[in-house]
C-alpha cells in the first residue's frame, strides 16, 4: 500500500527590488569616489573667451543672414514680410495707446481715454468692482511716471494676443475634434512650454531681427500654448450626452461646434486665454533684451546699474497690469448668472440697473476719448512720476536700512548657503568627468524613469556636449537642483498644511494665486536689494518663483486622497504625523512627482533669468550674445544647451511620475 503525499503548493519566490533610496544612496557613493580620485578631468571647460567651432560657424550664420537678407528670396518674400505685417500691426495698437500716430503730437487715445476704455470693457465683462480696479491700475501706472512704458507693454501684449488667438482657437478646435491631431500636437506643446523664455530670443532674431516685431513674434509663440491645450481640453471635456442629443436632432457638424461644443467650452477657453494673457505678459518684459520697448527695459537698466529703486518701480507697474489683465480675463471667463443670486431683490435690482449702467458708461467713455483728444492734460499724464519718485525713495530708504542692520544676517546667510551648498554641489558637477556625470544620470533615469527616459537623457547629454558648454550646463545644473530641492520642500510643509486646512487654503491660496501672476522680472528685485548680484540670488528668486504651482499641486494630491482611508487611519490610533507620513503623502506620491517636475521647469526657466544678477553661466552667455556680436553663436548654442537640459530634466520626472 503506498502512502499518499500531499504537496505543498509551490510559491515563487521573487527576488525583491533594492528599495529605491539604497540604490540612490549607492550612485551617490560611487560618484563621490570617482569624483575624489579623478577630479578635474575630461571637464569639457573652455576659456571665458574661447569659441568652439559650432560657435563660429553660427557666428557665419548670423554674418551671412545679415548680409543676404535683402536678396534672399526666402526672407524677402516670406519672413520679412511676416516682421513688415506683425510690426505693422503691433505698431498700430501702439499708435492707440502708446505712441504717435499718423503724425498726431499724441497718441489717438490719451490717458484718460485709456483709464475710460479699460473701465468701461472690464464692467461689461464683469462688474463694478473690476471696473474701478481696471481704472484705479491704469491711473496709478501714470501717477508712477511709467505711463509711456506701461503703454507700450501693454500694446505689444495685446498685439501678441490678437494674433496668437488668431490660429491658436482654431488649432484648439482642431485637437479638440480629432484624437489624431490631439496626439500629434500635444509632443509639440510640451516642448514649446518646457523651453525657458530666454530661448526663444536669440533663433527668432536671426530671422526677423530685434525691435518691437520680433518681440511680439516671440511673445505669440511663447504665449500660444495655453489656448491651445485649454480649448482642446473644454471640447473634449463636454458630455457625450449633449452630443448625442445634438446629432439625434439632425445638427450638422458646424451646428453641433457652434451650438453646443463652444458654448459648453466658454470657460475652459476664457481661462486659456487668461492663461496665454499673463504668459504673454511675462515674455514682453524679456523681450526687452531685443529691444522691445516698455516696462521691461526699465528694470533690465535698473538691474544692470543695480538701482533697486527703479528697478522696484519698475517691476510694480508689471505686477499692477498683469493684477488689472488678469482680474479682466477672469472676470469674462466667470459665470455671472451662476454668480449670482438667482431669487429677490437683489438679482432684481442688479439687472434692472446693469443695462442704464453700460449706456451711461458708453457716454462717460465717449466723452473720456474726447476730452484726451482735446485737451493737454487728458492727454498727457497730469503729475506723472510722483508716486514713482515715492517709491523709488522709499524703496532706496529701506534698502540701506536693511543692509544697515540685517547686513550681518544676509551676507552670513548667502556666504554660508554658497559654502555649504552652493559651492560643494557645483565643484562635484563641474569638476568631475563628463563620463561619470552621464552615467550617473542614466543609472537614475533608469531607476526614477525607465529606459526611454535613460535614451532620451543620452541624446541630450550628447547634444549637450556638441555646444561646447558642458561645464556651463553643469553650473547651472547645480542651481536647478538646489532651487527644486527648496521648492518641493516648500512644497511638501506648505501644500500638507493647505491640503489638510480649509482655512489655511483660504488664506494661503490668493498669494500663491498673485506669485502666479508676477512676471519673472519681479522676483528678482528683492532679492537684488537683499543679497546683491550673485548665484544665491538667483537661486532665492527661483525657488520664489516655482513654489506656487508646486505648492498648488501637491495640496491636490493630499486633498485627493480619500477622506474615509484618513479617518480608517486615525480611529486605528496613528498619530497627525503618522497619518500625514505614512498615509497621506505615500498616497500623494505621484501628486508629489509632478510637483517636482513643474518646479524643475519654472526653476530653469528663472535660473537663466537670473544670468542678470550673478548666475552667471548658461543664462550669462545668453544675454552677452545678445549684447556683443562676436557671441551671438555662443549664447545661440547656450539657448540650445538650456532648452536641452529642460528636456532631459523633464522626461526624466515625467517618467518617475508615470512610474509612480
Amino acid at each position: 500500500m503506498t502512502a499518499s503525499v500531499t504537496e505543498r503548493p509551490r510559491t515563487r519566490n521573487p527576488r525583491r527590488r533594492p528599495h529605491l533610496g539604497l540604490v540612490l544612496a549607492g550612485v551617490l557613493t560611487a560618484w563621490l569616489i570617482g569624483w575624489y580620485f579623478l577630479r578635474g578631468t575630461h571637464t569639457l571647460e573652455l576659456a571665458p573667451a574661447q569659441l568652439t567651432g559650432l560657435h563660429q560657424a553660427l557666428n557665419e550664420l548670423n554674418h551671412a543672414i545679415a548680409t543676404n537678407r535683402d536678396t534672399n528670396p526666402l526672407f524677402v518674400y516670406f519672413f520679412d514680410v511676416i516682421r513688415v505685417i506683425v510690426g505693422e500691426f503691433a505698431g498700430f495698437i501702439q499708435g492707440l495707446i502708446a505712441q504717435p500716430a499718423f503724425g498726431a503730437p499724441v497718441p489717438v487715445l490719451g490717458w484718460l481715454g485709456v483709464v475710460a476704455v479699460a473701465g468701461y470693457i472690464a464692467y461689461t465683462v464683469g462688474n463694478a468692482r473690476v471696473s474701478v480696479l481696471a481704472m484705479a491700475g491704469f491711473t496709478v501706472l501714470g501717477l508712477q511716471g511709467l505711463w509711456q512704458e506701461s503703454m507700450d507693454t501693454l500694446a505689444l501684449t495685446l498685439a501678441a494676443v490678437t494674433i496668437a488667438l488668431a490660429f491658436t482657437i482654431p488649432i484648439g478646435i482642431w485637437a479638440g475634434l480629432s484624437d489624431r491631431f490631439h496626439r500629434a500636437i500635444t509632443p509639440v506643446l510640451d516642448f514649446m512650454q518646457t523651453m525657458p523664455t530666454f530661448v526663444y530670443l536669440a533663433p527668432l532674431t536671426l530671422f526677423f531681427l530685434i525691435g518691437p516685431a520680433s518681440a511680439t513674434i516671440a511673445t505669440l509663440i511663447y504665449a500660444a500654448p495655453p489656448t491651445v491645450r485649454l480649448t482642446a481640453h473644454g471640447i473634449r471635456a463636454v458630455p457625450p450626452q449633449m452630443v448625442e442629443a445634438s446629432d439625434s436632432l439632425g445638427a450638422t457638424r458646424w451646428q453641433l461646434l457652434t451650438k453646443v461644443l463652444l458654448p459648453a467650452a466658454k470657460r475652459t477657453i476664457l481661462l486659456g486665454i487668461n492663461q496665454t494673457m499673463m504668459a504673454a505678459l511675462a515674455m514682453v518684459t524679456i523681450a526687452a533684451l531685443i529691444n522691445a520697448p516698455g516696462l521691461g527695459n526699465t528694470v533690465i537698466n535698473a538691474l544692470q546699474s543695480h538701482d533697486v529703486g527703479t528697478a522696484f518701480n519698475g517691476g510694480l507697474a508689471i505686477v499692477i497690469l498683469a493684477i488689472v489683465l488678469d482680474r479682466v480675463t477672469t472676470a469674462a471667463g466667470a459665470d455671472r448668472e451662476r454668480a449670482a443670486p438667482q431669487q429677490g431683490w437683489a438679482a432684481r435690482f442688479g439687472t434692472g440697473l446693469r443695462t442704464p449702467a453700460l449706456l451711461l458708461g458708453g457716454v462717460a467713455t465717449a466723452i473720456g476719448i474726447w476730452l484726451s483728444r482735446t485737451f493737454v492734460w487728458a492727454a498727457e499724464f497730469p503729475g506723472a512720476g510722483t508716486l514713482g519718485s515715492w517709491v523709488e525713495g522709499i524703496t532706496e530708504g529701506i534698502t540701506e536700512w536693511v543692509r544697515s542692520n540685517f547686513a550681518v544676517a544676509t551676507t552670513g546667510l548667502k556666504d554660508g548657503a554658497t559654502a555649504l551648498v552652493i559651492n560643494p554641489l557645483q565643484a562635484l558637477l563641474t569638476e568631475s568627468p563628463w563620463w561619470l556625470i552621464a552615467a550617473v544620470i542614466l543609472t537614475v533615469a533608469v531607476v526614477l524613469g525607465n529606459v526611454r527616459a535613460a535614451i532620451v537623457a543620452a541624446s541630450c547629454i550628447a547634444l549637450i556636449i556638441g555646444t561646447g558648454l558642458w561645464h556651463d550646463a553643469m553650473i547651472t545644473l547645480a542651481s536647478v537642483l538646489i532651487a527644486t530641492a527648496i521648492v518641493v520642500a516648500f512644497a511638501v510643509v506648505i501644500g500638507v498644511w493647505m491640503g489638510r486646512s480649509q482655512r489655511v487654503d483660504q488664506i494661503v491660496r490668493p498669494v500663491l494665486d498673485a506669485g502666479q501672476v508676477m512676471p519673472p522680472f519681479v522676483y528678482l528685485v528683492p532679492f537684488l536689494a537683499l543679497f546683491e548680484a550673485t548665484r544665491f540670488t538667483a537661486i532665492v528668486a527661483a525657488v520664489m518663483y516655482a513654489s506656487p504651482v508646486a505648492i498648488k499641486i501637491v495640496t491636490d494630491g493630499i486633498r485627493g486622497v480619500s477622506a474615509t482611508t484618513v479617518e480608517a487611519a486615525t480611529a486605528s490610533g496613528a498619530s497627525t504625523w503618522q497619518v500625514i507620513t505614512k498615509v497621506q503623502l505615500p498616497m500623494a506620491r505621484r501628486a508629489l512627482t509632478l510637483a517636482t517636475n513643474q518646479g524643475l521647469i519654472y526653476v530653469l526657466s528663472m535660473v537663466v533669468v537670473g544670468g542678470l544678477v550673478g548666475a552667471g553661466a548658461l543664462g550669462y552667455a545668453v544675454v552677452a550674445g545678445f549684447a556683443q556680436t562676436s557671441l551671438y553663436g555662443k549664447g545661440l548654442a547656450a539657448g540650445i544647451a538650456i532648452v536641452l537640459l529642460g528636456i532631459m530634466l523633464d522626461r526624466i520626472t515625467q517618467a518617475a511620475a508615470k512610474r509612480t
